[in-house]
């Protein structure tokens, strides 16, 4: 069995095109910007994230047409400069919500949502202290 990929449901499909491209950065599989899916990648590593038009899947499963309420993901990506990602993201549009800050003694966060709601956390891995 292999992880495939995360997939959000969205209702403004470009808007949160234009998230995970344009200011998180993320590789964009085809380039289909209307939807109704995409899968994004990061330059490294194999994990993906997916957007998939929440009126095409509610065509699937009646259910997934229900408005969302409440946090119910929280997608994760690792940076290597947190400080300088961030830096970056926020020139180009984002808006954080929390951070960059300690989470632990070996992990510093940033927190901000996509256009959705869908919380982001980004995270910079230290090295152990001792």
């Amino acid at each position: 069995m292999e992880l495939a990929q995360v997939r959000l449901l969205v209702s403004d499909f470009a808007a949160c095109y234009r998230f995970y491209a344009d200011v998180l950065g993320l590789k964009p599989q085809s380039g289909a910007t209307g939807g109704p899916y995409e899968k994004f990648s990061p330059h490294t590593g194999s994990a993906g994230i997916a957007l998939q038009d929440r009126s095409m899947m509610a065509g699937v499963l009646a259910e997934a047409g229900d408005t969302a309420t409440g946090h119910r993901s929280l997608v994760v990506l690792r940076v290597d400069d947190l400080d300088a990602y961030c830096a970056a993201i926020t020139a180009r549009g984002a808006t954080l919500l929390h951070g960059p800050a300690p989470m632990t003694d070996r992990m510093r966060v940033a927190h901000l949502k996509d256009p959705e709601g869908n919380l982001v956390e980004l995270q910079e891995w230290l090295l152990l202290r001792g």
